[in-house]
């Protein structure tokens, strides 16, 4: 076995596909304001990491015959505690998506027998939805190889680099009024 006597780049050193196109930009629109094109490649980037970061999710998510909807289902109905049960207007809150892709993600659950559905005994309008106990086992042993998988995914960055992004990530998310689940 031969030593190597150079290091290798940190996994997430060197440019990226945003460099690529804010060069192309540069290149093609000189006019343009350099810190335009910054603020276009600081958005590119979020939705490229969104779209990278769901992506390596969704391999965790199919092992347990999940998708990344149905897992944020169960998961909101697991952490908001014992009884493990909301209103489906609650998750409906929380889901950033309409009636109709809850009303969607709940048949799915319910058909797979991880969730049921009975009417709200204080309110007859109302649905309450709550975790069959298959439904609390599989969010459960599901959170954890997610958790696993994220860490892996962001290995890249440091304690000093996740906390500075998550604090700049979170000033922005209240810029645009993201400031409550409901």
């Amino acid at each position: 076995m031969t030593e190597k006597t150079e290091k290798e780049p940190p996994a997430g050193s060197g440019p990226d596909a945003i460099d690529e196109l804010r060069g192309q930009w540069r290149r093609e629109r000189p006019d343009l304001d350099p810190a335009h094109l910054d603020a276009m490649a600081l958005v590119g980037r979020i939705k490229r990491a969104d779209h990278l970061l769901s992506k390596g999710m969704k391999k965790v998510f199919t092992e347990y015959g999940l998708e990344f909807a149905e897992f944020d289902v169960l998961a909101t109905l697991r952490r908001v505690g014992a009884p493990h049960e909301l209103t489906a207007g609650g998750l409906l809150k929380t889901a950033m998506v309409t009636s109709g892709a809850i009303t969607n993600r709940l048949d799915k659950l319910e058909r797979k027998g991880l969730i049921e559905r009975r009417p709200d005994p204080t309110d007859r309008r109302a649905i309450r939805v709550r975790l069959t106990a298959a439904g609390l086992d599989l969010v459960d042993r599901a959170v954890v190889d997610h958790i696993a998988n994220e860490e892996r995914m962001l290995a890249a960055l440091t304690p000093a680099d996740r906390t500075a992004l998550d604090r700049a990530l979170s000033r922005l998310l209240v810029s645009l009024g993201d400031t409550h689940l409901g």
